[in-house]
């Protein structure tokens, strides 16, 4: 194994280095600082009491949820998936061509299917690559590894089960990366947190790496509302999902039958807006901790956001963030843009370049 584990380790580089010894498809951790129902619980409780209303999205992908999710991206009327795809199929030898030989680390990774694109290119040119798929579900990252490393036996692969954040500390260990965040998941981030996100990963990032960004474009509120409110009602079921994992981990027993899916588009915005409308009032109590909630009839829970981008805008908010864009590729519809950008060196952060 090569030396950029040599460095001081945190306890999930420890066992990074370990997992990539065995040459196996494997799973690592970092060292958990909370209980995990503790965290969900409390996280609960400050989303349910905030005004307004609204839960981390992350809660969102247990096992359940994750299935779910995959099960969205096959609808019809969720064409994001598909155009992404697309483009990757059909840029993902230039990536390659454009980054050089690298290791690849993917936040978000679900079922790493899309990835695949890009791994095939490695693939072609480079021979035997390293993947690093991120994602906080543990089911989906142990059937991701398992497709993966079977699919593709000189891959080596090491599954990373933690939130995005958590994982940034390896990024300086494992350079040349590129970091991979397709989806447009980006999107569920408020500008504010979008920014800390970006200028957090340039930070944990070295100069010269690759970063490999998804975007959802603006477009037609109506494709954007039926992407969201699937004829089929799957996405109701993501939302609701929800609430039954707060009855499964928390025993809240909530009334699932008097919670209704909302999505809508906030032209102001620009983006879509998923909530969970209470159609009943009710009063549950999250165990723990032993808190009592009470929400009132037709009263909205936000759950997610899902924000839609323009690259006049987008490309010049991370160029500010520490990174120059080297390509964006688009569909021919300018549905989806995929951007690849590459961490300037420190002393050219006043001087972005851009190319769109």
């Amino acid at each position: 194994m090569d030396a950029f584990f040599a460095s001081p380790e945190s306890h999930l580089c420890r066992n990074l280095r370990e997992a990539c010894l065995k040459r196996t498809p494997a799973i690592v951790q970092p060292a958990l600082s909370s209980d995990p129902i503790e965290d969900f619980a409390n996280a609960c409780v400050r989303g349910f009491r905030s005004d307004p209303r609204r839960l981390e999205s992350r809660f969102l992908y247990d096992a359940e949820g994750s299935a779910l999710f995959e099960e969205i991206t096959r609808q019809p009327e969720y064409y994001l998936t598909r155009t992404e795809s697309s483009i990757l199929a059909a840029r993902a030898a230039e990536i390659r061509e454009l980054t050089g030989p690298l290791r690849i680390l993917e936040l978000g990774s679900g079922s790493s299917q899309k990835t695949d694109h890009l791994l095939r290119a490695w693939l072609e040119q480079e021979g035997p690559t390293r993947y690093y798929p991120v994602d906080v579900s543990a089911a989906s990252l142990c059937a991701a590894c398992e497709r993966v490393g079977s699919t593709y036996p000189a891959v080596e692969v090491v599954g990373v089960q933690c939130q995005y954040r958590e994982s940034f500390p390896l990024l300086a260990q494992l350079s040349p990366v590129l970091v991979a965040f397709l989806g447009s998941s980006i999107g569920n981030f408020t500008p504010e947190e979008m920014s800390c996100f970006v200028r957090a990963l340039a930070a944990a990032l070295r100069p010269g790496d690759f970063f490999l960004l998804g975007l959802d474009l603006v477009k037609e509120r109506s494709l954007l509302e039926s992407a969201y409110n699937d004829e089929a009602g799957v996405t109701a079921r993501f939302t609701r999902n929800l609430f039954a994992r707060m009855n499964r981990e928390l025993g809240s027993a909530i009334d699932l039958d008097a919670i209704e899916h909302a999505a809508w588009y906030r032209r102001d915005q620009e983006l879509v807006e998923i909530s969970a409308r209470f159609t009943r009032a009710q009063s549950f109590r999250l165990t723990p901790p032993g808190k009592t909630i009470t929400i009132g009839q037709g009263e909205l829970v936000q759950t997610e956001i899902s924000r839609k981008f323009r690259l006049d805008r987008v490309v010049p908010d991370l160029e500010r963030c520490g990174f120059s864009v080297e390509r964006v590729f688009t569909d021919e519809r300018r549905w989806f843009a995929l951007l690849l950008l590459r961490r300037r060196p420190i002393y050219s952060l006043r001087k972005p370049r851009r190319q769109l």
